[in-house]
């Protein structure tokens, strides 16, 4: 199967041989050594200012998206939500379960955050601003550094979910004054599903301190100090923090963090070029490298994605709800080759000429 999800992603030979490796054993100097090596290197591809940190949850994005909400907010806070799709709902949910105080700012499908949408809203009531650098589910790339000057100008905490924007399009938490930034293992770091990353400011890492949540697992503190020594409170994914030990490694060996949003904005040319040929509309009035949303115009995007499952052996990435049946996307992070690209584009040639398009 070719792989043109947007998570868990096709992994590179190497990174995918150490996982059928036995799973050492942690608690030993030689894997702290590589858990601060880990640390740094987010650090440097976050572009963090020093001073910050950066901590391995063992779970899938979305438990480092709570962690951030239950260790950085509390209910005397009010955040300022971008919910444009799935993911900002997430984060509507995740307050609303933890009774932190918020507003949304509501964008439709593939809408992009403006200034006019944004000056709508009164910095001067909120204390946090939290937002999905990237909507997975529509494709839609907010612009941070509108954002960062709303958040800087009125000291706004500013949480920042990149999970699939990391290494995809550019994030540098320094220039942006991001407090918190949010990262998952299966999307363009390229690893199996399992392990998020926190890398967080001296602001969040003071506040991780202060706030007492009402959590274990996901206790900030624990990680923070745990993470001093190169290790983790619990038992974490131990073949996994190897694999990306690896691949930040590689990444580093092959230009750093712009060769590899290089890399991914090539792909994304590329195959938005060839897609004008067929039959679909692009979705987003503002579009990541991670992903491209495609409505088609004469057919059903669950039939795609179906056909193009069972009877061509490739994955796309399906919508779910009352997107089911018009929109699905195709992913350009991952070992993904021009050559992969082709054959996708093979398959929907096919398709039209079969009238399934």
């Amino acid at each position: 199967m070719k792989n043109f999800t947007v998570g868990p992603v096709q992994a590179e030979q190497h990174i995918l041989d150490i996982g059928k490796e036995q799973v050492p054993y942690f608690r030993t100097a030689e894997f702290s050594e590589l858990m601060l090596e880990n640390e740094k290197l987010m650090l440097e591809f976050c572009g963090a200012t020093e001073g910050s940190k950066a901590v391995f949850m063992t779970g899938s994005g979305t438990a480092s998206m709570e962690t951030a909400v239950i260790n950085l907010l509390t209910p005397s806070d009010k955040a300022l939500i971008v919910n444009g799709g799935s993911f900002g709902q997430r984060f509507v949910e995740l307050c609303t379960v933890y009774g932190v105080p918020f507003e949304e700012i509501k964008l439709g499908l593939g809408e992009k955050l403006t200034e006019e949408k944004l000056s709508q809203f009164n910095p001067q009531n909120y204390t946090a601003f939290i937002v999905n650098a990237h909507e997975t589910s529509t494709g839609v790339l907010y612009d941070l550094k509108l954002i960062s000057q709303f958040c800087k100008k009125n000291n706004l905490l500013f949480i920042v979910d990149a999970i699939s924007s990391f290494l995809a399009d550019e994030l540098n938490m320094a220039q942006l004054g991001v407090d918190a930034v949010i990262i998952g293992s299966q999307k363009a770091l390229a690893c199996p599903p399992g392990i998020s990353i926190l890398t967080l400011s001296p602001r969040a890492v003071e506040l991780a301190y202060k706030n007492n949540p009402k959590c274990y697992y996901l206790n900030l503190k624990f990680a923070l100090e745990n993470q001093k020594r190169g290790q983790t409170p619990f038992t974490p994914a131990v073949s996994i923090l190897i694999q990306i030990n690896k691949r930040l490694k590689t990444i580093k060996e092959n230009g750093g963090v712009s060769a590899e949003i290089a890399k991914v904005r090539n792909s994304a040319n590329y195959f938005r070029n060839e897609i004008t040929k067929l039959p679909f509309e692009v979705i987003s009035q503002a579009k990541s490298n991670a992903v491209t949303t495609l409505h088609p115009l004469n057919a059903s995007a669950e039939d795609i994605f179906e056909t193009l499952k069972n009877e061509y052996g490739i994955w796309v990435c399906p919508n779910g709800g009352e997107m089911k049946s018009k929109i699905f996307r195709v992913g350009h992070i991952g070992a993904l080759s021009k050559e992969d690209y082709d054959a996708l584009l093979d398959a929907l040639k096919d398709m039209q000429n079969k009238n399934l398009l």
